[in-house]
């Protein structure tokens, strides 16, 4: 045999102690594991809750963008009704146009007319 010193077997006291620091050591990792699973299960929680309320404004935003198209396409309606009226109002406008035309090429006439009468009656022109 060589001068080797067989390892000597841990005393009954020690072999406890080591059994509970371990057992300890194992409590408490497994403890920070559970910390950290919680604390990433609350973030998670946390982002449902969010995308969830985003979900919800875009929801509003839709109902809100599908009532602008309605008014959208009611004005459209409207501007559409009105458009017979400008044609008519145009059509008015065109007639006043020719009516001015008529009106003026009538006071010429009427003013030549009178300017004949008085030279036929030798009437002085008034002025």
């Amino acid at each position: 045999m060589s001068g080797a010193i067989p390892p000597r077997a841990p005393a009954s006291g020690e072999r406890d102690e080591l059994a509970d620091s371990l057992a300890e050591l194992f409590t408490n990792v497994s403890l920070m594991v559970r910390g950290e699973l919680q604390g990433t299960n609350n973030q998670l929680s946390l982002l449902e809750k969010m995308n969830q309320r985003v979900a919800e404004e875009y929801n509003n935003y839709g109902d809100v963008a599908s009532g602008l198209r309605v008014f959208v396409e009611q004005l459209n309606e409207k501007n559409q009704s009105f458009d017979e009226y400008v044609s008519q109002i145009d059509a008015i406008d065109q007639q006043v146009t020719e009516f001015e035309a008529v009106v003026s090429m009538l006071d010429k006439h009427v003013s030549l007319l009178e300017k004949k009468v008085k030279s036929a009656y030798n009437i002085a022109p008034a002025q």
